[in-house]
């Protein structure tokens, strides 16, 4: 079947129901849902029911590059910095230094076991050498695996960190061997060049963003996503424009984005949680069309033999080398080096050797369909094993939580307390996302003339407001009072002495004068009703 305007709709619409009520029905029996989208995929493709003819290896890097972005930024967009802080250079050693062994040491073997020369050898590893975030993300969440301390952050970060790394390589090595003249000095200086250009212009881009949400008042509140999603593309065209690494630029700008306060942020985030979804369903039919099942069955054999070295040999040499570093216990880096999942970003790289010409391309990109595969059969279904076997999940007593009680528990542990706004307050007339409100309190409620509003971002605070607060601790009380009267932002998230999480301190200087009377004349006046949240009626 050839794909005209008049069946296209039609047949895509069939496809991705198929897919949705399929992925519903396939974790049931634990099969990873971004298996079943690819099969979908292949059953519709030219040797399969379907019958629909595709072939175009640009067209498939084209969604292939669109879909990764917005599945980047959504992940980039729900991390936390409290929950990185503890595993940064743990993930960006796995995510640099990490995939340059991955993708070495599949060449040594690859040219040890095939035909193909050395440089062939490290562009297979290169494509491989990364973990796909749209399947880990997908995978974690949709077993719901509660994992012990940072265990899950460190293995989300890196999915979403290392591409850059692996796409310079697959570049650069597609680069070299379709221009035999080049040397590999030059790459040096442009690898140099994408990294800070990409990590310079996606924290730039992620700013912007933050500005534009804070700053303009739109008239309807649908349009804040479209224009969110035409601002993560110009970040990633334009980065790519420039000479950088356009997926770094998307990634560091939806985490830049995403640890700032906006308008409409819940509902935001929860949008492109749902774009990220339909671009991996997307995505993978996609590249599923793209495969032939009668070319890759002749390189089976070898295709699972170059799997199985990098699921138990390639991937673990790099994880245990590079967390080495760290004090990270032995059954830790035996599940972070099990969680090695391939699945799109392989496939998607896989496609630039494609369009370049290079001779052994396609046996390249039926090697990696394959590689890409197995993992997922073999390591996305076992994860909960082998999770259950070192000893890491989390009891299932304590995953029996609501949302409130564990948002409760993390967040907004011992008192409730209520402010009144007075004149002289630097918060009067100045909406809520405005204020800088410490990441550990919460405003429940605004009292105003005897009547109760729901807070939003944009609610603008009046003379007279009295403010409902939950909150962790006395400190940040205080530090919230403060940030009412003077407006100087509490960027920081307050905390017991006993957390983790980074230390608000506040200012050694006393604050200016308001209206001739100081902070703590307005502190001492001012009646704070303090109580614990559980006795809270």
């Amino acid at each position: 079947m050839v794909l005209t305007s008049e069946n296209i709709l039609l047949i895509g619409s069939v496809m991705l129901i198929i897919s949705v009520i399929g992925a519903k029905t396939s974790s049931r029996f634990g099969i990873p849902t971004l298996l079943l989208f690819l099969i979908v995929g292949m059953f519709a493709g030219s040797e399969g029911p379907g019958g629909i003819a595709f072939a175009d290896s640009k067209t498939a890097q084209f969604i292939g590059s669109i879909s990764l972005c917005l599945i980047l930024f959504s992940g980039g967009l729900d991390s936390r910095w409290h929950d990185m802080k503890p595993i940064l250079w743990p993930g960006l050693l796995l995510s640099t230094i990490g995939v340059i062994i991955s993708a070495f040491t599949v060449a040594f073997f690859v040219t040890l076991v095939t035909g193909f020369t050395f440089m062939e050898g490290l562009l297979l590893g290169a494509i491989v050498s990364s973990t796909d975030a749209a399947a880990v993300f997908s995978i974690l969440r949709s077993m719901g695996m509660g994992l012990k301390g940072h265990l899950r952050p460190l293995l989300e970060f890196e999915s979403g960190s290392n591409d850059p790394m692996a796409f310079f390589l697959t570049i650069a090595v597609a680069y070299l061997l379709s221009h035999p003249g080049a040397s590999i000095v030059h790459l040096i200086p442009m690898f140099f060049q994408q990294m800070i250009i990409g990590a310079v212009a996606g924290y730039g881009m992620g700013r912007l963003m933050h500005f534009l949400l804070i700053k303009i008042r739109l008239d309807v509140d649908g349009l804040y996503s479209v224009l969110l999603i035409a601002m993560v593309l110009f970040t990633f065209s334009f980065t790519s424009f420039i000479g950088g690494n356009s997926f770094l630029a998307v990634y560091i700008s939806a985490f830049v984005l995403g640890n700032r306060d906006f308008l409409h942020k819940r509902s935001l985030t929860k949008h492109f949680d749902g774009q990220a979804w339909l671009m991996q369903v997307v995505l993978f039919i996609t590249l599923g069309l793209l495969v032939f099942p009668s070319q890759i069955w002749p390189l089976a054999g070898i295709g699972l033999l170059i799997s199985l070295f990098l699921i138990f040999i390639a991937r673990p040499l790099a994880v245990f080398f590079c967390l080495s570093f760290f004090k990270v216990n032995i059954r830790t880096r035996v599940f972070v080096s099990w969680v090695g999942l391939r699945g799109a970003v392989p496939i998607v790289f896989a496609t630039y050797p494609l369009t370049e010409g290079i001779s052994k391309a396609p046996i390249i990109f039926n090697l990696v369909f394959f590689i890409t595969v197995s993992s997922v059969l073999i390591q996305g279904t076992s994860l909960p094993i082998v999770a259950k076997w070192l000893h890491l999940l989390v009891p299932d007593k304590a995953r029996k939580k609501s949302i409130l009680e564990k948002e409760l528990t993390r967040r907004l542990k011992s008192l409730i307390a209520e402010y009144e706004v007075q004149e002289g307050f630097s918060c009067v007339g100045k909406s809520l996302v405005n204020i800088g409100i410490p990441g550990n309190v919460m405003i429940v409620f605004i009292n105003r003339n005897d009547s109760y509003i729901t807070p939003e971002g944009s609610t603008i605070i009046e003379i007279g407001d009295k403010l409902m607060i939950m909150a962790e601790s006395k400190a940040a009380l205080d530090a919230m009072f403060r940030c009412l009267i003077t407006g100087k932002k509490a960027d920081k998230t307050i905390v017991e002495e006993d957390d983790e999480l980074p230390r608000f301190w506040p200012p050694k200087k006393e604050p200016k004068l308001l209206k001739a009377r100081k902070v703590p004349t307005l502190l001492k006046e001012h009646k704070i009703i303090e109580k614990p949240i559980n006795d809270a009626t």
